[in-house]
């Protein structure tokens, strides 16, 4: 399918900013949007949101979210007929750092520092690369947990790459079930399981929410990470507390600052107790406690 790609330059404090209400603002539609570092020496990020069908209806809405923000950008647009668009967003990203965790694509493997716990995520048709706020946010909040709560079972709802999925299997070397509703998004977490060697941990299954009976056979489980949305994140806490061990820990990403209060008032609604939010990106990241 033909895409456009709609995109402008900021330098990094605009570029995350708009990157944050694009995110907000397309939440519904789910339509991809990237940014890329393209001059750091002149600081120059490059901002795209991948459209199809109104594409005149999606760059007004780009140029009055920019205005919204104060921000004077050009909007180009380029046409990008059959592109794999996440293979593209990564083209030239650098590695990342996140607590011990090191996410790196191929040509990174000899950047590995001693002691980190290297994952190598190659571009593919499933969200999470370890360069997202969401993802590097969950990242560092799961070293803390397993590392004081020693898990036994862990599931990774709604998994994409599955790199929260390999990172709790590097680190705590327990059984993971990764879920995705996508069957593209599970053929490219199993792929990555492989390539990082903990394929034996890990079980991806194409499984929507909670109703697979994989969940039943599963549970309950120590852990949970979901670095999904805010609202499906908020519809699924009834699901969260029934399929959560006593005193597990389940770690929330996928949430706008904004939306952080609304989500642990869920939470908490179902005998959940809040035990930190980390922001990072204009992101948060939530742990919660059973």
């Amino acid at each position: 399918m033909t895409q456009t790609r709609i995109y402008f330059t900021a330098g990094k404090i605009e570029a995350d900013r708009t990157f944050a209400a694009l995110g907000a603002a397309f939440e519904d539609e789910g339509l991809p949007i990237a940014v890329l570092e393209v001059d750091e020496d002149g600081d120059i990020h490059e901002v795209s949101i991948y459209a199809d069908g109104d594409v005149d209806a999606v760059e007004t809405r780009v140029k009055d979210i920019l205005a919204g923000l104060s921000l004077s950008r050009p909007v180009e647009r380029e046409a990008l007929p059959d592109i794999d668009w996440v293979a593209r967003s990564l083209e030239g990203l650098k590695p990342v750092r996140a607590g011990r965790f090191f996410v790196h694509g191929a040509h990174d493997r000899g950047k590995r520092r001693s002691g980190e716990l290297a994952i190598e995520i190659e571009a593919g048709l499933a969200f999470g690369t370890g360069h997202h706020g969401t993802t590097a946010g969950c990242l560092e909040t799961l070293e803390q947990v397993v590392r004081r709560e020693h898990p036994r079972n862990a599931l990774d709802l709604g998994t994409g790459s599955a790199v929260l999925a390999v990172a709790v299997a590097r680190l705590a070397h327990i059984p993971v079930l990764a879920t995705d509703i996508d069957p593209v998004a599970v053929k490219v977490a199993a792929a990555n399981a492989r390539l990082n060697h903990v394929k034996a941990l890990i079980e991806t299954v194409t499984a929507p929410g909670f109703h697979h009976p994989i969940f039943a056979a599963r549970a309950p489980f120590d852990l949970i990470v979901a670095n999904i949305l805010a609202r499906p994140l908020m519809r699924l806490a009834p699901e969260m507390a029934a399929h959560i061990a006593l005193g597990g820990s389940i770690v929330l990403s996928g949430i706008l600052d904004r939306q952080r209060d609304a989500v642990v008032a869920a939470y908490v609604g179902q005998q959940f107790r809040h035990v930190r939010t980390l922001h990072r990106e204009g992101w948060v990241t939530i742990h919660l406690k059973r």
